[in-house]
């Protein structure tokens, strides 16, 4: 077996980490083994082993639970405060654009 020695480092939303980590943890697997099991997908499928697709509609408050909802607003707002957000007529744009495909 070879030496597992390299270090990944990734940024991920603390909300995505801890649902992720809990049913890993169900699991019984630690996010080294997910990780790496993950790594050898991309190496034997010489890609992404899962589809990568946009929603087929934009998520409604009515599509999540409050507890989903609350936390989008949380991430909005401070998304907001960080200055991350895009001029509206950007915004418009980019819906019309769409829109007319």
């Amino acid at each position: 077996m070879a030496t597992k020695s390299a270090n990944v480092m990734a940024r991920v939303e603390p909300e995505v980490k801890k649902r992720a980590e809990s049913i890993m943890a169900s699991l019984g697997l630690p996010a080294s083994v997910v990780i790496n099991a993950l790594y050898h997908q991309v190496i034997y499928t010489n890609g992404i082993p899962f589809s990568i697709n946009l929603p087929k509609s934009i998520p409604t408050m009515d599509d999540m639970t409050e507890e989903e909802f609350n936390n989008m607003l949380e991430t909005s707002l401070q998304q907001a405060k960080r200055g991350e957000g895009k001029p509206v007529e950007e915004v418009l744009d980019r819906i019309r654009n769409n829109i007319k495909k």
